[in-house]
């Protein structure tokens, strides 16, 4: 049967997230989750660009291709780009097909750097990046930890100072906006010290706002180290699995620069696995690069183990020499 590349619309979304679960079982996605992303780059006030296609044979989507801006490493001419074939549709032609439709858009947008990711068990995925230019730049690794199967660890004990609040607390003890700004202030250091490859673009406080308005964000599960000042000293949040509702997965861990070097991190990060007991998790989920020995270190004491791990591609480059582009207010 002939195979067709067509623009996607919402009304492909259920049948995207069939091909992506398929795809990779262990990053589960949703049609809900699918339309909130888009949403979210295509109403962002930096002007990010989203273009989306399916491919089908016979009338049934057997892949998928995407290329986006993110505003947390934005640059103009920077796009992250997905192609995903399921099993069942493997070395047909269809990542191929979809290939061509995603480099011809972005070289008609003058793309100067693209960013894709393959999981390092599936050598297919990675062999389809490297014969289309693209180069290794970092890993990214998930470690999981099984709850019911590891004791429980010591009770959180953060230095003298500080708290252990979680979000919605602070935010009624502090008010709405004086809360979200302590948030952010430690939310943008912690993102802008983590090791990755693309400077982290600040998140501005609206995008902070939309950021926690996200559906798969656990409001309890953002857990904050604060001090008497109402500083936020730390911070780690607990999201939501999209579709196993026994798991949870880490977020962003981070302390501020002053806090260092003191146990807020573990302490949270304790903290955090009590509020998981407590809502009957069975795993929790955290993903760091390689290089990020320190919280490396910490997730390998509570008991986290690695998976494979997710190699971050890239083809061209913006270079250090070049502004990046960010908004704020």
């Amino acid at each position: 049967m002939t195979l067709h590349v067509r623009d996607a619309t919402r009304a492909d979304y259920p049948a995207v997230a069939a091909v992506m679960q398929a795809a990779d079982p262990r990053r589960p996605v949703t049609a809900e989750l699918l339309e909130v992303s888009a949403q979210k780059v295509r109403s962002s006030p930096r002007g990010l660009h989203l273009h989306q296609w399916v491919a089908e044979r016979g009338g049934e989507v057997v892949g998928f291709a995407g290329v986006a801006q993110w505003a947390g490493a934005h640059h103009p001419d920077r796009y992250h780009a997905v192609i995903t074939v399921p099993p069942g549709h493997a070395r047909r032609g269809v990542g191929t097909a979809l290939a061509g439709a995603v480099r011809a858009h972005l070289e008609a947008r003058g793309a100067r750097e693209v960013r894709a990711a393959a999981a390092e068990d599936q050598p297919h995925a990675v062999a389809f990046l490297i014969g289309r230019g693209f180069r290794e730049v970092s890993r990214e690794v998930d470690h999981v930890l099984t709850l019911d199967a590891h004791p429980e660890p010591d009770r959180a004990r953060l230095p003298d100072g500080l708290r252990l609040v979680a979000l919605p607390d602070f935010i009624v003890a502090q008010g709405r906006t004086a809360a979200l700004e302590a948030f952010r202030a430690t939310f943008n250091a912690a993102r802008a010290d983590e090791p990755r490859t693309v400077p982290a673009a600040p998140y501005t406080a609206e995008e902070i706002e939309e950021y926690l308005a996200h559906p798969l964000c656990l409001p309890e599960g953002m857990l904050l180290a604060v001090t008497g000042a109402g500083e936020v000293a730390g911070l780690t949040e607990l999201w939501l699995d999209p579709a196993e509702p026994a798991r949870l997965h880490t977020g962003l861990t981070g302390t501020a620069r002053a806090w260092r070097g003191r146990g807020v991190a573990t302490a949270l990060k304790r903290a955090a696995l009590e509020v998981a007991r407590a809502r009957g998790t069975r795993e929790i989920w955290t993903q760091n690069d390689l290089t990020n020995a320190p919280m490396l270190a910490v997730n390998a004491r509570l008991g986290f183990r690695p998976q494979p791990a997710l190699i971050q591609f890239r083809l061209g480059e913006i270079g250090p020499a070049d502004v990046e582009a960010t908004y704020d207010e």
